[in-house]
């Protein structure tokens, strides 16, 4: 190939991939170019004249694997076809499919995925007696997953589902499947049960390249652990100040493992960084360097220092969506930057709805990346159908959707007959369902039919008071309360907090309505425009734009490993970053917390900003919030503090910082 590595590499980086042989811990910091060196790397290997199939290059996602693949194709200008490049879970799928017959399983055997899984826990639970509401079959499902992996042990409260959890794994063996844990653990198994195979694997592949080891789980490290044990030539490349997903089993302590198991290993850090600014970085580092379990490193590049990170304090999320839609604005026109240049990230999914209608009043395209739109998630959705059909009762879809929710014993059969009747007289199922309420002979039974009344009662009484054009929001409260959407959640998501998130979203709708009739620019606030409104939000989701420049609106956690010219950082407030739960856990939670908020500063390139409001809807109420300590850990030299429509003084900057060590909020 004749690749140039020593010009085409900083020195850190021709380290790196240069010393192949052995154990090599390579700590690559944010925007160090970590993807470029394992590329070089690989092709550096080829260039020594290692055989394709002898190297291992393992990822966590398809969308990274994929980009890996591209990428070493083009630098080596060949196809490489007996190249492997990676997930953990696609490998050890292809394991099992050589080799599964050894664990007692037929080759043909199904992979389940979450909705599958939960389909057999459902007939399983059915089976053993529980109760179709007793039981959160999505809770019980990850319990089980972390059992199956090792991430947690049976507690007094998790041992009831401990004969569930042995009828789960005899049925998925009887149905010839494994669940996506099994891609990792039955493979582990074969290594360590059947040294011969393991022995086969390990005659074949002799370098093995690991990318985001921080975030591997310990069955992960163990995997790669046993393949590599012969040759010793691993290479794992990582960032501990980035581990963010011990939730889901990560273990940012496989670094310190590494060292123990790989006595003679190799540190190299890459610390040059090729995307922030100076004083984006030196925000980070000294954030970062707060966190006392991590490894030593400082970012630093060689590029300008940039222009100061924005803190701005607005009064509440419906001026914060005001002021991150016109700075994107003021951005974009000053600086020529593209609306996909722009990433605006929080800390939850629940805390988007503000931002949402702020884009589309000002009329900015954006999307919802890997997450969804706060108006496309169900429980809002459900409301909204409600909302819908007071304005106009012969909407059928969404008719159909809130019919029986919460349940009503409305059922298929008796749909089935409302759609006959519906067809017969040429009218719409609410029309139909009216006239079944007036019939004095059908198919409708009395329970049910009292539902059904029930039901066109509840539309009709809240049409008139939706109509009357007075307390909106409060009047949806009233709708919310009336059907008990909280119990049906309650019923439907029987672990609390999945049902408390869910409720909070429909609060977030009632916050979003009396936004809306409070704001003096409606001069005629109603129901009609509000949901016109809303339909702004939905009207394009099936269609295909992805040439359509958008902003970014994202959670933390999905922007890891992306960057952007300008971030946006919403709800930098106590009890969201570092969020509630940290707060009252022990301080490993804590520290990746802090991770996490330097895994958002680290996205930006040139333009940061980080918003923060005094008062914010919970639950209905607003409520004074304080600002998140983590940002008196920023040196203020760093920070120009401002406010939504005027900059404050210098004075009035160093008051506001006072006020946060003293814990006062503002």
């Amino acid at each position: 190939m004749g690749i140039d590595f020593k010009n085409l590499l900083n020195s850190k980086q021709y380290d790196a991939v240069r010393n192949y042989e052995g154990p090599v811990l390579i700590l690559a910091g944010a925007g160090s170019g970590k993807t470029r060196v394992i590329i070089y790397r690989i092709a550096f290997i080829l260039e020594k004249g290692i055989p394709q199939k002898a190297i291992m290059a393992v990822t966590f996602t398809n969308k990274a694997a994929r980009e890996m693949s591209i990428r070493i194709r083009e630098l080596a200008g060949r196809h490489l076809r007996n190249l492997t490049i990676s997930t953990f879970h696609a490998l050890g799928s292809k394991i099992l499919r050589k080799s599964i017959h050894i664990l007692g399983y037929r080759p043909n055997f199904s992979i389940y995925d979450q909705q599958d899984k939960l389909a057999l826990l459902k007939d399983l639970a059915h089976e053993a007696g529980h109760k179709h509401d007793s039981i959160d079959l999505y809770a019980v499902s990850q319990i089980f997953s972390g059992i199956k992996t090792g991430h947690s042990t049976w507690t007094a409260f998790t041992e009831q589902y401990e004969d569930l959890y042995k009828a789960y794994n005899s049925h998925l063996k009887l149905y010839n499947a494994v669940d996506f844990d099994d891609l990792i653990v039955l493979p582990l198994r074969l290594f360590q049960e059947h040294k011969d195979v393991l022995a086969e694997y390990q005659k074949q592949f002799k370098y093995f390249l690991v990318d985001e080891f921080q975030d591997t789980s310990l069955l992960q490290y163990q995997f790669i652990k046993l393949l590599a044990g012969h040759t010793k030539n691993l290479c794992v490349v990582g960032d501990d100040d980035q581990s963010i997903y011990s939730w889901r089993g990560a273990n940012y302590e496989n670094i310190l493992q590494f060292e123990k198991d790989f006595p003679h290993f190799q540190e190299i850090k890459l610390e040059q960084n090729y995307r922030s600014t100076g004083k984006i970085l030196l925000a980070a580092n000294q954030l970062i360097s707060n966190n006392k379990n991590r490894k030593g490193k400082k970012l630093w590049t060689g590029t300008e220092d940039g222009e100061l990170i924005q803190f701005c304090i607005v009064e509440n999320e419906k001026e914060e969506g005001s002021y991150i839609a016109e700075q994107v604005k003021a951005i974009k026109l000053k600086h020529k930057v593209p609306l996909s240049q722009f990433g605006v990230l929080v800390r939850t999914n629940s805390l988007t709805r503000s931002i949402e209608e702020a884009f589309i009043t000002y009329h900015i395209p954006y999307k919802v990346s890997g997450g969804m739109s706060f108006f496309q998630r169900k429980e809002v959705k459900d409301i909204i159908a409600y909302l819908r059909i007071i304005a106009n009762p012969d909407d059928d879809v969404n008719f159909l959707r809130i019919v029986n929710v919460p349940k009503r014993g409305i059922g298929r059969k008796s749909i089935e007959y409302i759609t006959h009747i519906a067809t017969e007289k040429s009218c719409s199922l609410f029309s139909a369902m009216s006239a079944i309420r007036h019939a004095a002979d059908s198919e409708i039974n009395k329970k049910i039919k009292t539902e059904i009344i029930e039901f066109i009662n509840t539309i009709e009484y809240y049409k008139q008071k939706f109509f009357s054009r007075k307390k909106l929001a409060e009047t949806l409260r009233g709708l919310i309360d009336h059907i008990d959407y909280w119990g049906y959640l309650v019923q439907e998501y029987k672990k609390g907090n999945t049902a408390k998130w869910k409720y909070m979203n429909v609060e977030g709708l009632v916050n979003s309505l009396a936004d809306y009739e409070d704001d003096p620019d409606n001069l005629d606030p109603n129901l009609y425009a509000y949901l016109n409104r809303i339909t702004l939000l939905t009207q394009d989701d099936n269609q295909d734009e992805e040439n359509e420049e958008k902003v970014n609106l994202m959670t933390i956690h999905s922007a890891k490993g992306l960057e952007f010219t300008a971030v946006f950082l919403a709800g930098v407030e106590e009890s969201i970053i570092p969020h509630v739960r940290s707060m009252s856990e022990d301080e490993s939670n804590r520290e990746e917390e802090r991770r996490l908020f330097y895994v958002a500063i680290t996205r930006a390139k040139k333009h940061l900003y980080i918003t923060a409001c005094r008062q914010r809807r919970k639950k209905g109420k607003v409520e004074e919030v304080q600002i998140s300590p983590f940002m008196e850990e920023i040196p203020k030299d760093l920070i120009n503090v401002c406010e939504h429509e005027d900059e404050v003084t210098q004075e009035d900057a160093e008051d506001y910082f006072k006020k946060m060590r003293l814990g006062k909020g503002l």
